[in-house]
């Protein structure tokens, strides 16, 4: 469900009312089916737009009514297994008693899963906030309301407090929070900004990869808004602005315009896709595979609107030293290239 980021909301809990039923609060209404939560709580998800009748979100004042379809959606899936608290050190950018913005090293996984039960940034922000009840909850995704995948570097936003979390979720979900990454693709790009849409799902032969299914027979909207900062010959430095957040889609959304992310083994772009055939290039495309052992994205800068000040608030995180030494490289055989030609 996520990219580099996630803007979805997952249902926990879901009721038609009984057509007997007499005129009583939603929050009381659910206080009552939902074991072990506090009307609170309930109010608190209400206000962040996470209860939804008949798909409509509605105040925790709403008055329910016969055969209303009632559904508490939020940011993570339902509880998959418990957490480890492990002291794993993390970057991070701000805090306060609300939120905390941590900027994450490739290669580190966000939430366990898959195979990835210990290590994880969930890990060791749980291990970070143990004392915060969001963070004791056995949730597997405690505050997160995005994720950027494993060998992708960059900003995070987590919630501290269960109203934080929602309120943010609800930034994301009607995409008011504002995203950009910095990409290296292969090839230059014919236009110097544009829109790349479509679908984007998982991919029928390849469960691992997804897939952009250009008549949306499949899968979910997706939009990628990207310029480009850079051309560097056989290579482009592109900016990229999410206006969804689907699983890997700025990977696959240049994977389908023909120019995969630089050294991104999943979609291709670990091969020499442009150039020329003299060895020397090859050895010099290797070299820069190996300072940059993964696909070559940044999640740059994080706009979002606080969820207690209601201030705005915008986060930059600088190019990791593996990008923006490959960058470099880059740069100088380019201007090398032309020197000589």
């Amino acid at each position: 469900m996520f990219e580099n980021d996630s803007t979805d909301l997952y249902e926990h809990h879901h009721w038609v009312v009984d057509k007997g039923q007499t005129p009583i609060r939603v929050d009381k209404f659910l206080t009552h089916r939902i074991e072990g939560v506090s009307r609170s709580k309930v109010q608190s998800a209400a206000g962040a737009g996470c209860i939804l009748v008949n798909c409509r979100a509605v105040k925790s004042n709403y008055k329910v009514k016969p055969l209303d379809d009632i559904s508490v959606v939020l940011s993570h899936p339902k509880y998959e297994l418990t957490i480890i608290p492990q002291n794993i050190p993390i970057h991070i950018v701000y805090e306060d008693d609300d939120l905390i913005v941590v900027d994450k090293e490739a290669g580190m996984v966000v939430h366990p899963g898959h195979g990835n039960y210990s290590g994880t940034l969930v890990n060791a922000l749980t291990y970070y906030l143990l004392d915060l009840p969001l963070f004791q909850s056995g949730e597997m995704r405690p505050g997160l309301v995005h994720r950027i995948d494993k060998d992708t570097s960059g900003l995070l936003v987590v919630a501290k407090t269960e109203h934080a979390l929602n309120h943010l979720a609800r930034q994301f979900f009607e995409r008011s929070i504002e995203r950009k990454y910095v990409a290296l693709v292969w090839g230059n790009l014919n236009d110097d900004a544009g829109v790349i849409t479509g679908n984007i799902g998982r991919n029928p032969k390849d469960r691992q990869q997804m897939w952009v299914f250009e008549d949306g027979s499949d899968g979910k909207n997706a939009v990628t808004h990207y310029q480009v900062l850079e051309r560097l010959g056989y290579v482009t430095l592109v900016e990229c602005k999410l206006e969804t957040g689907r699983t890997h889609q700025i990977r696959v959304h240049f994977k389908y315009k023909g120019h995969p992310l630089f050294n991104d083994s999943r979609y291709g772009g670990d091969q020499i896709l442009r150039g020329t055939t003299f060895a020397k290039y090859k050895q010099f495309v290797n070299n820069c595979f190996e300072i940059l052992p993964r696909q070559a994205l940044h999640a740059r800068s994080l706009g979002f609107e606080h969820p207690a000040t209601g201030k705005r608030m915008y986060f930059e995180s600088e190019l990791p030293n593996d990008m923006a030494e490959v960058i470099q490289k880059w740069r100088m055989y380019t201007q090398n290239k032309i020197h000589n030609s």
